[in-house]
């Protein structure tokens, strides 16, 4: 990994990083995806159990999915019925997506799919001409929310992004959005429950916190993938080059500033919730993610 240059602007307090990138979007996590996160076959039963249920119990038809990745959470919501829009910020993703839906093209669902490159901060502007009456629900998982940096020093950008989502939802629609327990990361304890997927590939992470004027600005986590374990696991005799060293950059939100920031946004009016590892936080004592429920009023 290249070593890392960080500076700050000098009116503000934001933070840029020199010299090193985050590569969700370079097309290096997009190579690894799947060795990394899995596909729909390999979601933990606990989180498709509980996305599924709370979309049903609420009503919920039409989902936009506005961190989607190579498709993998769309995938598994239109197998189970649900209309799908997926806009992701990372065209080497969404390659990925627009391959599936090509294959699939033959079933009405993926036929009907809509794929578009957004950026959260001009979110609404990209898809506006298709959010209608509103999405009955905005998710965001896999801690993908966290990549959107402070570079400004008063999370603006961030405030901007939800913002977006919000103006896509309708009255009573849910915002699903999480983040990991950075909490307890930045006091040294590092959680790692594979929650969303079996993590049975990544074979070291590495944790770095760079602070800004005393405060913890920015987290770089360096991971190396092993795609031959994954496939030793699943029972494949496949010998490759596999190993991938991978540096993703994430803003430290901590559970209670990141749901003032919600309520900042939504309002007192709507109604909100936060879980630790799809429990509630009264039962569990160390989740590895925090997931924010909202009921936009």
């Amino acid at each position: 990994m290249p070593a890392i240059e960080f500076e700050t602007h000098p009116s503000v307090s934001g933070l840029i990083v020199k010299g090193v990138t985050d590569q969700y979007a370079d097309g290096k996590m997009a190579n690894v995806y799947s060795e990394f996160v899995g596909d729909t076959n390999v979601r933990t039963q606990k989180y498709k159990t509980f996305l599924l249920d709370l979309l049903r119990k609420k009503g919920c038809r039409r989902i936009l999915d506005v961190a989607c990745g190579t498709g993998i959470d769309s995938i598994m919501l239109l197998e189970e019925g649900f209309e799908v829009v997926s806009t992701d910020g990372s065209d080497k993703m969404l390659r990925h997506a627009f391959e599936t839906r090509w294959e699939r093209r033959k079933e009405p669902a993926f036929d009907k799919w809509i794929i578009k490159e957004a950026n959260w901060l001009n979110l609404y502007d990209t898809v506006h001409d298709i959010v209608g009456d509103g999405f009955d629900a905005v998710i965001c998982f896999f801690s993908s929310f966290a990549h959107l940096l402070d570079s400004y020093g008063d999370q603006r950008e961030q405030k901007q992004a939800i913002s977006n989502f919000k103006k896509c939802l309708k009255p009573g629609g849910l915002l699903l959005i999480d983040h990991r327990n950075y909490d307890k990361l930045l006091e040294g304890k590092v959680p790692e429950m594979g929650v969303y997927y079996k993590d049975s590939s990544i074979t070291n992470i590495t944790t770095s916190v760079l602070s800004v004027m005393g405060k913890p600005g920015l987290i770089i986590r360096d991971y190396i993938v092993d795609a031959d374990k994954n496939n030793q696991n699943n029972g494949k005799m496949i010998k490759s080059d596999s190993k991938t060293e991978l540096r993703l950059m994430f803003y430290p939100h901590t559970m209670t500033s990141f749901r003032n920031m919600l309520m900042e946004i939504f309002g007192k009016q709507s109604t909100y919730s936060t879980l630790g590892d799809f429990q509630n936080l009264n039962e569990i004592e160390n989740p590895t993610f925090y997931i924010h429920v909202v009921e936009k009023s």
